[in-house]
This record gives C-alpha cells, sequence and structure tokens, in this order.
C-alpha cells in the first residue's frame, strides 16, 4: 500500500489542529499531533521560558515519526505541526501551509492569551512567511501548497485541500503577501512589532 503523508504546517494558533482533524476524518487517517507526540514520548528536551514554548528533542522527534508512518496500517497519515523540517522530505506527499490574514490572527492570539513577545514573534513569523519558506526549504516545491484559510469554515479550506489531493487543482505558493497588503493598508505597524 502506497502511504500517502501529507503535513499540516502553519504559525501558531492559525488552524492547522482544526483542520488536520477536519481532514483526517475525511480521508479516514491516521492523524498526528506533532506537539502532543512530543509530550506523550517524552521528547521535550525543556522549557523557552522567554517565548512559554517547548524545546523538543528533534533527533528523537524525526525517528518518532518515522516509526509512526512505517508502522501505520492507513493509506493517509495526516501530520499536524509547525516543525516541518522534521518530517523527512521522502515521507511526504504533500506538505499544505496554513497561511491567514495577521490582523485576524492577533484577534485569534488575543482571545486565548497569547501576549508580548510570543504573540509579536508568531505575528512576525506570518507576515514574514517563515512556515512557507520552511517547507519550501526542506520539502520538494511541487508538493508544497500555500493556503489562505483567512475568513474561511474549516470545511471550505478541508474543501480546498482534498481538491488539491483529488487533482482538480494544483499546488501554489507565492499567492500570499502578508507584508505588502499591511503595508499598503498602513496597518503593518499594528502587527508587526520585533
Amino acid at each position: 500500500m502506497n502511504k500517502r503523508v501529507i503535513l499540516i504546517t502553519g504559525t501558531p494558533c492559525i488552524g492547522k489542529t482544526t483542520v488536520s482533524k477536519a481532514l483526517a476524518l475525511a480521508l479516514d487517517a491516521h492523524y498526528v499531533n506533532l506537539t502532543e507526540l512530543a509530550l506523550k514520548e517524552n521528547l521535550v528536551l525543556g522549557i523557552d521560558e522567554e517565548r512559554d514554548s517547548t524545546i523538543i528533542d528533534e533527533t528523537a522527534m524525526k525517528r518518532e515519526i518515522e516509526k509512526i508512518i512505517t508502522q501505520c496500517d492507513r493509506k493517509n497519515v495526516i501530520i499536524d505541526g509547525h516543525y516541518a523540517a522534521l518530517v523527512a522530505g521522502r515521507d511526504v506527499s504533500y506538505v499544505f501551509v496554513l497561511r491567514r490574514n495577521p490582523i485576524e490572527l492577533k484577534k485569534i492570539m488575543e482571545g486565548i492569551g497569547f501576549a508580548g513577545r510570543k504573540m509579536w514573534e508568531n505575528l512576525a513569523s506570518e507576515i514574514l512567511d517563515v512556515c512557507l519558506i520552511d517547507a519550501l526549504e526542506n520539502h520538494v516545491a511541487e508538493k508544497v501548497c500555500e493556503i489562505d484559510i483567512s475568513h474561511k469554515r474549516t470545511a471550505e479550506v478541508v474543501s480546498e485541500i482534498m481538491a488539491v489531493l483529488d487533482g482538480h487543482r494544483k499546488c501554489s505558493v507565492g499567492t500570499v503577501d502578508w507584508l505588502g497588503m499591511l503595508e499598503s493598508q498602513g496597518v503593518l505597524d499594528e502587527v508587526l512589532k520585533i
């Protein structure tokens, strides 16, 4: 059986988990959340107090991901996380980089308690295409798909992903330019503060 490994990545709070779980349900896929995996398998080396985030053992995480993919008995594996570099490129069928308007993303972050440096760094990451660049540096460009999920319901996003998986739509990147958009609207200073 040829496995299809689908990586869903993007900035924290973008909606990766919601979309990944819905896609896994639609495809009857095995679902892996990399943050949960790190905690469950004790792959955490420590806590970055300044950023309020976990430091993971990347080597051990790569091994664990490889093991899960190899042992999985389902056709589709959905991997949810912003560690695109940790999933071996040879294993990945598609990388979907979810993007969200930074003004909308800021409201979501504030709503769940993000503040200070953690929020501003993550917003800067979204504005400056960090997750997209990471995906392109670690995976074949033809496998990387950028999807703007701003103002969309989960079902719409899953439909867009399914259209790519079913061959009805091609992957594309470079479709999102938050920096240019925010600058042209005169609001860049409201969301880029690092």
